[in-house]
C-alpha cells in the first residue's frame, strides 16, 4: 500500500464519513436500535462523535446541531417521519448487547 500523507488521509476519511452519513440518510427504514444491535453504534453515536471532534477543535456544537448535521434535518422531525416503536425483541437484544458501564 502506498503511503498517504496526513492531508490525503484526512480527505479520504472525510469522504468516507460523508458517504456513510449519506447512506444512512437514504436508509431511514434502518432503525437506530437495529444499528446498535448489529454494529454497536447508531446515528446518534455519529452525531456525538462529530460534536466531540468539533469540541476538540475548539468549536462547540449543541447535541441538536450535531444531530441535524448527521440526520440532515432536525432530529425531532426525523423521529416523526421515520422512527418506529422498537419491538420487544429489539429491546431485549439492545439490553443484552449494550455496552457495560
Amino acid at each position: 500500500m502506498s503511503e498517504l500523507d496526513e492531508k490525503q488521509r484526512t480527505e479520504f476519511e472525510a469522504a468516507a464519513f460523508r458517504r456513510l452519513v449519506n447512506h444512512l440518510r437514504n436508509r431511514p427504514e434502518v432503525q437506530n436500535i437495529d444499528l446498535m444491535n448489529l454494529a454497536g453504534f447508531c446515528r446518534n453515536c455519529l452525531s456525538n462523535w462529530y460534536a466531540d471532534a468539533a469540541k476538540d477543535a475548539g468549536t462547540d456544537l449543541s447535541k441538536d446541531e450535531a444531530r441535524e448535521i448527521i440526520y440532515g434535518m432536525p432530529y425531532e422531525d426525523w423521529k416523526c417521519l421515520h422512527q418506529s416503536e422498537a419491538s420487544d425483541g429489539q429491546k431485549a437484544a439492545f439490553e443484552e448487547n449494550r455496552p457495560k458501564e
